[in-house]
Parts: C-alpha cells; structure tokens; sequence
C-alpha cells in the first residue's frame, strides 16, 4: 500500500477532516464529524472507506469523532396556560434562525405538544441512529423535536414524573448536529419537567410569556421565581396579546388589559422584551403552520424585535 496514495484519495472526500492511519495491513482513518448532521457524517463515512478501498486498502477502519458543541438552552416558560408561550417559542426560534443563528426546537410541553402544528411538522415521525432521536426538518429552516410527533394524534399520555423527565432527555440530547442554539417550549407551570429542565440540562437563559392580566402576572412571578432559585438568569418578560385592533372597525381595544408585564418587569427588576398583539393574522398563520416570523409581514415585527434583544442578551453572556 503507498500511504501518499490513500491519504490524497481520503483528502479529496474529507478534506482535513480525515487522517490515514496505517497499521500493518489495515488502514484506520479518524474522521472528526463535529458539526455535521448524521446523513452528511454516515455519507461522508462511506465516501471515506470506498476512497481508500479504491486506493489498494485492502482493510479499511474508520472511526468517527465529535466534538459535543457547546449549545445554549433557552427556556421559555409561562406561569399559566393560554398565554401564547408556544407560539412566541416557535416564532422566537424562527426569528433567532433569520438573524443568523443555528436554531433547533425542542417542544417539551409533554401533555399539550403543538409545535408539529405551529411549525407545520405534523404527520413526520422522527428517526433514531444509534438510540438518539433525529430532529424533523421543518419548511421554516428550524428542527424540531416534540412528543407530538412520537405519539398518535389525540392521545392522552398519563405519565408521571420520571417517564416525562425521560422524554424531555431524548429530546434535548437528540442529534442536533450543528445546532449553536436550543429553544425549548416548557408546559405551563412550575412542575416535573421545569425541575428536570433546570437540574439537568441547565439553560443559559429564560424567557417568560405573560398577558397583561395580573392573574397570569401572579402566575408569571412564580415561574420566575423558579428560575431564579435554580439560578438561571431571566433574559426577559413578553407581554402577549397586548391589545387588540378590530379587523373591521379599526377601534383599538385591550380585552386583557395593557402595560401590566412591562410593569411587572420594572418592578422585579429583569429586562421587558417586548409586546405581541392579540390579532387574528397572528392567530390563522399560526394554525396554518405559517409562524408570522417566517415572513415579512407587519405581524413579525414583534417577533423579530424581541430576537433581537434575545441574540444581544446571548452575545452578551
């Protein structure tokens, strides 16, 4: 075997990626895959096993390395129900992708799952190479990875704390591949899997949904509270469904009231995001699976600003 030969054969698949190993009669080649999806890193494999084959390696072992890449966890969370935590995550995430950053969504809201319908991913059950989970590609340029897509539609699931701690694991650990950037939809509340979230997988931030309405603010506080026991910083508080613009009329009107998080925030002393209005453009693209931040539209300016200030908080810390 000439080794110059094998290892230009290698290079010209693998680039510095690969180095030719020669022991005897058998030819090792170490492949470091770090931040590579597992279809271009099994694809790139082969190339590299057929390349040195073709060479005059008669034997031929390649052993794939990576790096785990350092992601940073984000939490949304809501101290309450119905307040639109799911759709400011899923745009959240959208938004952060625009701007440039590798973004994967994790929904671990484990009983009401609707990121596969928000970001038009139902109907595609994710696959599995060795034992971890591979995120559904979605047409908003965003991975996704939710309970929804693992159980029938409709089902109830009546677990209890460890099998939830268990599924939001396999969700967070998956294969996220290049991914610099996890945002993670919580259930409501301040339960199983917000304890499991903040002792395990340790975010490096998180954001609260609130609506103007101090029954929700009162909620708002307790999960802030959690997060702050648990010592993950608050990167802010959004106010969703701000006031509400009659389609026909144009009368402004604020059925949940208006300014309470923003005030809430200078109160407790952490940053105030932004507002999202209640409007019903927001409402059908969210149903359709059309997030407003995956597009232009006056509907994703709020969206896209409270990003901004999400990705300056990251660059930041």
């Amino acid at each position: 075997m000439d080794r110059q030969v094998i290892e230009r054969a290698v290079a010209a698949v693998a680039g510095t990626r690969a180095t030719v190993r020669l022991d005897g009669a058998r030819v090792g080649v170490v492949l470091d895959a770090t931040g590579l999806d597992p279809e271009t890193r099994a694809a790139m494999e082969a190339d590299v096993s057929r390349a040195a084959r073709e060479a005059g390696a008669d034997e031929v072992r390649v052993v794939v390395t990576a790096e785990r890449p350092q992601r940073a966890l984000i939490a949304v969370a809501s101290g309450k129900g119905g307040v639109g935590k799911s759709t400011l995550s899923a745009n959240l995430a959208i938004a952060l992708a625009r701007a440039g950053r590798r973004v994967g969504l994790v929904d671990a809201d484990i009983y009401g799952p609707s990121q596969p319908r928000l970001m038009a991913g139902e109907g595609t059950r994710p696959e599995a190479i060795d034992k971890k989970l591979i995120p559904v590609a979605t047409p908003h340029g965003v991975p996704l990875l939710s309970m929804g897509q693992l159980v029938e539609p409709g089902r109830a699931l009546a677990w209890r704390g460890p099998m939830t701690a268990g599924a939001l694991g396999q969700l967070v650990d998956a294969e996220w591949g290049a991914a610099d950037t996890l945002i993670v939809d919580l259930p409501p509340g301040t339960g199983d899997v917000q304890l499991t979230m903040v002792q395990k997988h340790r975010p490096v931030g998180a954001v609260i949904v609130s609506t103007p309405q101090d029954l929700a603010l009162i909620d708002a506080w307790r999960a802030i509270d959690l997060f702050d026991k648990a010592g993950v910083p608050i990167i802010g508080l959004v106010e969703n469904m701000a006031g509400y613009v009659c389609p026909h009329c144009g009368e402004a009107s604020d059925p949940f009231g208006n300014g309470g998080a923003e005030a809430k925030a200078q109160a407790l002393g952490i940053p105030f995001l932004g507002r999202v209005p209640l409007t019903l453009a927001i409402r059908t693209a969210s149903d359709a699976g059309v997030p407003p931040a995956a597009g232009n539209g006056a509907e994703a300016d709020p969206f896209m600003s409270i990003a901004a200030k999400v990705g300056d908080w990251l660059a930041r810390n």
